[in-house]
């Protein structure tokens, strides 16, 4: 089952502003960020498009940290 709050790759939350409807006109996280098409690639085609991945899975933790204020 999909879960719109949850990544597909570890089911882990994957912190995605537009699927919480309390955030949801805010820009999410991965707008700030470049994912590797080969990231994506890798998920079964059933799992794409239909929940963000986490950023763990996106594999973009260094440039979100990078991107915070200091």
């Amino acid at each position: 089952m999909n879960t719109p709050t949850l990544c597909p790759a570890c089911g882990a939350r994957n912190d995605c502003t537009l699927a919480d409807p309390r955030t949801a006109d805010r820009a999410c996280w991965c707008y700030s960020v470049t994912i590797d098409p080969k990231v994506l690639e890798a998920l079964p085609m059933e799992l794409r498009n239909k929940a963000c991945l986490c950023p763990r899975c996106a594999q973009v933790d260094a440039q979100l940290r990078a991107a915070e204020p200091r």
